[in-house]
């Protein structure tokens, strides 16, 4: 029985199934949130945000149940007791170390299990809006998109926080302060400025770009009580590379989550001093993730104080989800796919036969810019042109994987 079912996650037929179902779905809640932005939102915007919750939910939450049901993976989460009686009660400011390529879906199993999946929002390059399905999904649903025009952004920031806080239900808002996923091209070029500038090098992040969270600050501490910190680790020598290939063939990966409640009350006011504290903030996480990878704990040797460790359970909303979408788009479309591929007619074939290649080709194209190898070079490339990191727009997770996923 094991054999067949590991037979089962790794075969091309099923991924495929997995693939037409996600982007069917994904046009149908296109098509809903259009429909709604236009005919609801101008008239009662808490409506139309409380429903666009379990649409951005329905959506997201397949990918999760790749991670959470198919693959198993395992999340451990190091949090205090106190912490986690804030998670999926307020709004949120989310940091986030970005450094493999499932991190993103890391963060959102994280986020469906203290139920704020739905209202997951990023800073994200203004481009992705533009994308099918994921990128119209993120402009429904009032995604930060920045121009990475500081001036600019500015502007686009204060206006998108004050409408973002409004919503009904609690937001997380991630940030990514390294501005562009981890590789090692960035990672020389960020520890060669460094050095230049007489800064701490880091040893597993880039020096973070500060403007975007001292930009935002001010717009979050009226009615965003805190700013989540999240460390994500995974041992260098386990077996299961963290992968969407790898999910996908549903190999098991473990995780490791390091989540820090900081009180917006405590951070800096002057935006100097905020900024001195995110540097700050990325050295202890520097400490941390290097005290994980020697020991294999982040709190050994990093001076931060232990949490306890626990694991959420999955929940079943995410198999239900999943299943009653492929049960809706698999049954129409294969049966109208094998309909033309057996109507013996060479256009209707054609037809067929495109259309499933248009499915394969999207799969293979979003693993493929998954891969830590594809990731964008805009990074290196603005350090190695000595621009400062601290001038410059934080993009996000979710901003990153338009070119990396």
């Amino acid at each position: 029985m094991a054999g067949f079912m590991s037979m089962l996650k790794q075969s091309t037929f099923v991924h495929l199934c997995f693939a037409i179902s996600f982007f069917t779905s994904g046009l149908i809640i296109n098509t809903v949130q259009c429909i709604l932005y236009v005919g609801l939102k101008p008239f009662n915007k808490h409506l139309y945000r409380t429903i666009g919750y379990y649409l951005c939910y329905s959506f997201y939450s397949q990918l999760v149940f790749l991670a959470d049901w198919w693959s198993d993976t395992k999340l451990n989460i190091y949090i205090s007791e106190e912490d986690m009686m804030f998670c999926g009660t307020e709004h949120v400011l989310l940091l986030m170390n970005h450094t493999y390529e499932i991190d993103w879906l890391l963060g959102w199993m994280f986020c469906e299990k203290v139920r704020v999946l739905g209202n997951c929002k990023a800073y994200a390059k203004k481009v992705i809006q533009y994308i099918p399905t994921i990128g119209w999904a993120w402009k429904f649903a009032e995604f930060v998109f920045l121009e990475r025009s500081f001036e600019k952004d500015r502007e686009i920031i204060g206006r998108q926080i004050n409408e973002i806080l409004d919503y009904p239900d609690p937001v997380w808002l991630l940030l990514n302060a390294e501005g562009t996923r981890f590789t090692e091209q960035k990672h020389e070029a960020s520890v060669k400025f460094a050095e230049e500038k007489g800064m701490v090098p880091l040893k597993h992040h880039l020096i973070p770009r500060t403007k975007g969270f001292t930009a935002s600050l001010p717009f979050l501490r009226e009615k965003c009580p805190s700013v989540l910190d999240i460390q994500l680790a995974i041992s260098k020598d386990s077996k299961v590379k963290p992968t969407i290939f790898n999910i996908l063939n549903g190999k098991q990966i473990e995780a490791h989550m390091c989540v820090r409640r900081f009180p917006t009350v405590t951070l800096p006011e002057r935006e100097e001093e905020a900024a001195v504290w995110l540097q700050e903030l990325f050295r202890e996480k520097d400490r941390m993730q290097d005290s994980f990878h020697r020991t294999g704990n982040f709190f050994t040797d990093s001076g931060v104080a232990e949490r306890p460790k626990m694991q959420l359970h999955r929940r079943p909303t995410t198999l239900v989800n999943t299943v009653s979408w492929v049960v809706a788009t698999l049954t129409p479309m294969l049966y109208y796919l094998m309909m033309l591929l057996f109507s013996g007619e060479i256009l209707y074939f054609s037809i067929g036969a495109g259309i499933i290649f248009a499915f394969y080709m999207l799969m293979v194209k979003a693993i493929g810019m998954s891969k830590i190898s594809k990731a964008s070079s805009y990074g290196a490339q603005n350090l190695k042109n000595g621009h400062s990191p601290t001038h410059e727009p934080s993009a996000s997770v979710a901003a990153e994987s338009s070119k990396d996923k």
